[in-house]
């Protein structure tokens, strides 16, 4: 549950947590698509050790590490898989590029997580649900998506809480076979389930008792603005723009590989 950290935003005065969500965003969406469109993994490691002045700029190394913690497992499942896949269609041969490739697709995977944590991290639900609605995102949708951002971490806690109570009353999760195991979990979802649907009643309450929806035509106590913070995150923007489209058209082919190196 620990990956869902990422998702709970950290109220810390720091350069990064007053950029503006827009411009935060952005720049995540343009990682996200380089990171899609290199397969090798020194782009990828790039990629990865960008994100890392960012984090200490916003304190918050030790909620970013766990997040990536979380994800640990599903990217040993992305590593391994692409190992057996690779493995059964090769004619049950591997060689060292194989394991460079599925480790390149695993990477990927991690700058992709490290990023949208860091975004998530520093980014105020409410300050991001006022950005969707300056983009003329329906102001349901934007509530309706601030709302699960809002929640998802929540429901994670209450989760783990339910385990460890049920794993206090002798309930053991880690043994038996996989069906064993999956029927385990049921003393955990019912709890959970009822939980979020007892959530989700007292929040329809509350935004009824608001009379939320009577007008279509909403104001805020506040609007974003952008500051020299943003134009700087902008032309950084920009420069990694112009860098990965440089790369891609006149170095793509011939960017080494780690086993290259280690031939050497």
């Amino acid at each position: 549950m620990s990956v869902f950290e990422g998702l709970r935003f950290r109220k810390v005065y720091s350069p990064i947590h007053s950029l503006d969500p827009r411009i935060k965003f952005i720049y995540v969406i343009v990682i996200f698509v380089i990171a899609i469109i290199f397969w090798q993994v020194i782009p990828l490691l790039i990629l990865f050790f960008m994100q890392l002045p960012f984090v200490l700029l916003a304190r918050v190394q030790k909620q970013w590490l766990r997040s990536l913690r979380g994800a640990a497992f599903l990217a040993t499942f992305i590593f391994l898989l692409n190992i057996l896949a690779t493995y059964i269609s090769s004619g049950f041969v591997l060689l060292a590029f194989d394991f460079e490739r599925a480790f390149a697709l695993t990477l990927r995977f991690v700058v992709l997580v490290e990023s949208f944590s860091v975004f998530f991290l520093t980014t105020s639900p409410d300050h991001l649900g006022l950005a969707l609605e300056e983009t003329r995102v329906p102001y349901e949708f934007a509530f309706a998506f601030t709302t699960a951002v809002r929640f998802v971490p929540v429901l994670a806690e209450e989760a783990q809480t339910i385990m460890d109570a049920q794993k206090a009353r002798g309930l053991e999760l880690e043994k038996g076979s996989l069906l064993k195991r999956i029927r385990n979990y049921v003393p955990v979802l019912i709890p959970l389930i009822v939980s979020a649907i007892r959530r989700s009643l007292e929040l329809a309450e509350a935004m009824e008792s608001r009379a939320w929806g009577a007008t279509k035509k909403r104001t805020n106590l506040y609007s974003l603005r952008l500051h020299r913070g943003d134009f700087a995150l902008i032309a950084i923007i920009i420069g990694i723009i112009i860098v990965a489209a440089y790369v891609y058209i006149y170095f793509f082919a011939s960017i080494p590989a780690i086993t290259q190196f280690l031939q050497l």
